[in-house]
C-alpha cells in the first residue's frame, strides 16, 4: 500500500486535528476538498483504486467532532425531522443493493464500468453486470458522504457558526482561484511537472489541453470538467451572499473573479450549469428586493444579463481579430461539441445505463456496477427507481426549506442551497459515479443545520461540552 507525500502530511495533518478545537477540523475537511486529484495512498486490493485526501481526513474530522458532542446530535442529523432521514434511507439501499444485487442478476444485463488493473490501468467497458471492486469504493464514497452531512450538521448544532461556514468557503474558493492562477503560470512556462505532487491519484490526466488557444485550466484536478463542476459550485454560493449584501466587496470580488476562470475551463457542462446557476440565483432575488427587504440585486443580475450581448457587438466592431477567436471558442466548446468522439461516447453510456435500468426491471444493478453521463441516470441504473425517489426527496426537502435563525444563517443557509443547486446542476448534466464529493455534502449538511432556530443547539450539548472556539 504506497503512501504519497500528501498522505503523510494528511496523517499529520489530522494528528494535529484530534487535539486541537473542533473548529479547525472544520476548516481542513472544507480546505481538503480541493485536492480532488491527491491520492494519499492507494489499494492494490482494489485494483490500485486510491484512497484520496479528502476522505483520510474524513476520518480525523468525524473522530474529533465526536469526541467533542457524542453520538446525539449525529443522530439528529438523520432523524426523521432532518433532511437526513432521506439520505440514511438512501445510503442502506445503495449499500444493500451493492453488496447483492450484482450477485443476484449477474449476467442479465451488460454495464459500463472502470476496469481496473494491479499495474494502475484504468479503462472504461461494456462488461456483464457481476460484482467488482466499482461496487465496494462507491459504497466507500456513500457512506462517507453521509457521515460528513451527519457530522457537519452535528458541528453547526453543537458550537460551529455561519460565520464559520462563510469564512472556510471563502478560504476555498481564494484557494481555488490561486491553483487555478498556477496552473496557467506553470502550463506556459514549461513547469507543469511542479503540479505532480496533487495529482497522484489513479486517474486520467487531461491537464495540459488548449481550445482555441485557451489553456483549459484544471487547477488541482484531473481535468478542466473537474475544476468547472467544482468551481461553479464556489461560485453560487459567492454569488448567493453578493446578492444577500453579506460582505459584498469580498463575496462580490470572489464572485467575480471565480467567473472568468469558469469560463477559461472552456467547459461546456460549466456553460449550461452556470446558465441555470443565474437564473436561478435572478428568480431567488426578485422576492426578496420586492418584499420589502434590502436584500436581493436583481437590478444587479439583470443589467449583467443584458450587457454580455451588447459587449459581445462592442468586440466584434472595434476588435474583429479577438473576436475570430472568441468564435472558434465557442466553436470547439458548444457548437461542434455533440458531433466530438467524447460526446458520442458519453451518449452511449447513457443509453446503456438507461437498458440496465430496464433489464433490471427498476431495481438498478447495485450501487457502482453502472457508469453513465449524467446523474440521473447514474441513480437509475446504480440504485434503481427507489434510490432515485429517496435521492430527490433527500434533495426537495434541502432546497426548500426556511431558515429560522438570524440574517447571517438566513444568507448563509441560502449560499449553501445555491451550492448544492449547483453541484446538482453539474452532476444532471455530466455526472458520472454516484459520489458528488464532499463539498456538497458539507454544504448539504450546513444548509439543514442552518434552518434551525441556534437556541435548539443547547438540547445537544454534552454536559461539558467543549466548545468550537
Amino acid at each position: 500500500m504506497p503512501i504519497e507525500l500528501l498522505g503523510f502530511l494528511s496523517l499529520l495533518v489530522g494528528t494535529v486535528v484530534l487535539v486541537s478545537p473542533p473548529r479547525l477540523s472544520f476548516f481542513v475537511i472544507v480546505f481538503s476538498t480541493l485536492f480532488g486529484a491527491a491520492a494519499a495512498f492507494g489499494v492494490p486490493g482494489l485494483g490500485g483504486a486510491s484512497v484520496l485526501v479528502p476522505s483520510l481526513l474524513l476520518a480525523f474530522y468525524c473522530l474529533r467532532l465526536f469526541m467533542a458532542f457524542g453520538e446525539k446530535p449525529v443522530f439528529a442529523a438523520v432523524s426523521s425531522a432532518s433532511p437526513g432521514i432521506w439520505l440514511l434511507l438512501l445510503t442502506v439501499y445503495g449499500v444493500f443493493s451493492a453488496l447483492f444485487l450484482p450477485r443476484l442478476m449477474e449476467g442479465v444485463t451488460e454495464t459500463m464500468i472502470v476496469l481496473r488493473s494491479s499495474a494502475g490501468h484504468r479503462i472504461i467497458d461494456l462488461t456483464p453486470l457481476s460484482f467488482s471492486s466499482n461496487n465496494i469504493t462507491q459504497t466507500i464514497y456513500a457512506v462517507g458522504g453521509l457521515l460528513c452531512f451527519a457530522f457537519t450538521y452535528a458541528y453547526l448544532k453543537c458550537g460551529g457558526t455561519a460565520r464559520d461556514v462563510i469564512n472556510a468557503m471563502l478560504v476555498l474558493a481564494v484557494a481555488n482561484l490561486v491553483f487555478a492562477l498556477l496552473d496557467v503560470i506553470t502550463y506556459r512556462t514549461g513547469t507543469a511537472h511542479l503540479f505532480d505532487f496533487i495529482r497522484t491519484a489513479n486517474y486520467a490526466l487531461l491537464t495540459g489541453s488548449e481550445k482555441a488557444g485557451f489553456k483549459r485550466i484544471s487547477g488541482t484536478f484531473p481535468e478542466a470538467s473537474a475544476f468547472a463542476g467544482y468551481t461553479i459550485v464556489l461560485f453560487a454560493f459567492t454569488a448567493s451572499l453578493w446578492i444577500d449584501r453579506m460582505r459584498t466587496v469580498t463575496t462580490g470580488l470572489v464572485a467575480g473573479l471565480l467567473l472568468p476562470a469558469l469560463l477559461l475551463s472552456t467547459s461546456t457542462t460549466a456553460l449550461v450549469s452556470l446558465a441555470m446557476v443565474v437564473v436561478f440565483l435572478f428568480w431567488r432575488a426578485l422576492p426578496a428586493s420586492y418584499a420589502g427587504h434590502v436584500t436581493g440585486r436583481p437590478g444587479a443580475i439583470a443589467l449583467a444579463i443584458l450587457a454580455v450581448p451588447l459587449c459581445f457587438m462592442l468586440i466584434l466592431v472595434l476588435m474583429p481579430e479577438f473576436a475570430k477567436a472568441v468564435q472558434e471558442f465557442l466553436d470547439e466548446t458548444l457548437y461542434s461539441k455533440l458531433n466530438s468522439q467524447s460526446a458520442r461516447e458519453r451518449m452511449q453510456w447513457n443509453a446503456v445505463a438507461f437498458q440496465v435500468f430496464l433489464d433490471t426491471w427498476g431495481w438498478g444493478a447495485g450501487l457502482g456496477s453502472a457508469r453513465a453521463s449524467s446523474y440521473a441516470l447514474v441513480l437509475l441504473s446504480n440504485v434503481g427507481l427507489i434510490g432515485t425517489v429517496l435521492f430527490a426527496l433527500f434533495v426537495g426537502n434541502i432546497l426548500s426549506m426556511k431558515s429560522g435563525g438570524g440574517i447571517r444563517e438566513h444568507t448563509t443557509m441560502r449560499a449553501a442551497k445555491a451550492g448544492v443547486f449547483a453541484g446538482l446542476c453539474e452532476a444532471m448534466i455530466s455526472g458520472t459515479v454516484y459520489d458528488l464529493g464532499l463539498l456538497f455534502y458539507v454544504l448539504a449538511g450546513s444548509a439543514a443545520a442552518l434552518r434551525w432556530n441556534p437556541a435548539r443547539a443547547r438540547t445537544f450539548r454534552p454536559a461539558a461540552a467543549e466548545t468550537a472556539q
